[in-house]
């Protein structure tokens, strides 16, 4: 197979597969698919409701279909899996949605084919569990009769900067001859280039690194802004002057949520563990920043408690709900430790979020946000600023503040305020 011949299409429409079927669809023929019906039918109305690809990108894509039917698949010889790998409640690899991916490509899988993962997963996962499921419903063997390719997804949620075909790609194959050829095909939509791992387990590996030193390094970050509010000292003005030498890398505390940061680290100590090792910093890194949640709300306790404002009953305004800034995206957001730990107070709490859709904040975590028109000035015993939004910052600290009643505390967890504007801050 060359180039050229390449009939290509993208399993999982979410917010990987749907920027990259996009840029595939402007280049060549490509077929999306997914099994939600009613996400098809939107995508075929150019509505893209993770807000990643705009009606008019969509429109752009003239060469890219969208189905939910297997058997418009069967003209396809290279398919492309961007499905979620996510965590159980355990904190163990999720393979399920990659696994049923994989049923669905080995059904219709024919010999000459080529599938490629983009899904996080740890070193080997694609040669010892996605493969096996492949030739088990397609009859044919691996690398004689069809080849795989692993080429992570580097998708940032709601960043407009960083996209698709301008952030560099790493790509493998299983064999060298299939290797150049899955090369070849990204390099038609990733402008800034390629590189080229020498194996699928090496590409794995990076991938899953990538997050995993992100959340260590956040995890320092984070249990240093402990350590300087024990001793009253501003963690960041500390983090700003730090800043001020060329080689200090620029990361903030916060809570640590998403479907990559939060999670990634979990396959790699998943493997690790496998193979008779127990990966203590990642661990500690992990659990700690899984714990900010419950420092968030003691520390918002402790400050209410001292200007003597009740906090059993407290009325508590959670500004944000999304996993990170100006996303819409609620996989795995940290924001839901807060609320359940502020009811554990027996706190009632409203959440506010224009971002998200209140029927999908239904459905994962049982919160219906309020509507901004349903937001009463002194209401609130307290206010936490939970994510960053651009409208959060535009309403400026006195509308913010205007929420409280006249004896309240803010919280900043996000910096959206100057240090002097807020109660307490991360």
């Amino acid at each position: 197979m060359n180039l050229a011949d390449i009939k290509l299409a993208v399993i999982g429409l979410g917010y990987v597969g749907l920027p990259l079927a996009v840029e595939f669809g402007k280049k060549r023929l490509v077929v999306g698919f997914d099994i939600n019906q009613k996400r098809i039918a939107q995508l075929q109305s150019s509505v893209d409701h993770t807000l990643e690809v705009s009606a008019e990108e969509l429109k752009e894509a003239t060469k890219l279909s969208f189905t939910h039917e297997l058997t418009d698949l069967t003209g396809s010889n290279c398919f492309i899996v961007t499905v979620p790998t996510p965590i159980d409640e355990h904190k163990n690899p999720d393979l399920m949605p990659l696994i049923r991916a994989s049923e669905t490509v080995g059904k219709i899988l024919k010999a000459g084919d080529i599938v490629i993962y983009e899904s996080t997963v740890y070193p080997g996962c694609t040669e010892e569990i996605c493969i096996p499921v492949l030739e088990k419903h397609s009859g044919l063997k691996f690398n004689q009769d069809f080849f795989a390719g692993y080429s992570p997804e580097r998708i940032n949620p709601g960043d407009k900067e960083h996209r698709v075909s301008t952030i560099k790609k790493v790509t493998s194959g299983s064999t060298p001859m299939v290797a150049d050829l899955i090369d070849v095909l990204y390099n038609q939509v990733v402008v800034v280039g390629t590189h080229k791992a020498p194996s699928i387990k090496v590409a794995e590996a990076a991938k899953v690194i990538e997050n995993t030193q992100r959340d260590l390094n956040i995890a320092l970050i984070n249990e240093l802004a402990i350590i300087f509010n024990k001793l009253g000292i501003d963690t960041e003005a500390v983090l700003q002057a730090a800043g001020s030498k060329w080689n200090f890398l620029p990361f903030r505390p916060g809570l640590v949520g998403g479907h990559c940061i939060g999670v990634d680290p979990y396959y790699l100590t998943h493997k690790a563990e496998a193979i008779g090792y127990h990966p203590e910093i990642i661990l500690a890194g992990r659990r700690l920043n899984d714990s900010m949640g419950g420092y968030v709300v003691g520390q918002l306790v402790k400050a209410m408690t001292k200007k003597r404002i009740h906090v059993d009953g407290a009325k508590v305004l959670v500004m944000g709900l999304a996993f990170k800034e100006n996303c819409p995206d609620l996989r795995n957001t940290r924001v839901i430790d807060i609320i359940n730990e502020l009811k554990e107070y027996n706190c009632e709490v409203d959440v506010f979020d224009p971002w998200v859709d209140a029927k999908d904040a239904d459905h994962e975590y049982g919160i219906t946000p309020i509507k901004q028109s349903a937001l009463t000035p002194q209401a609130y015993d307290a206010i936490i600023l939970a994510v960053g939004h651009s409208e959060f910052k535009k309403m400026g600290v006195k509308k913010i503040r205007a929420l409280g009643k006249p004896l309240h505390i803010l919280y900043d967890i996000k910096y959206l305020l100057d240090s002097s504007e807020s109660d307490l801050r991360l």
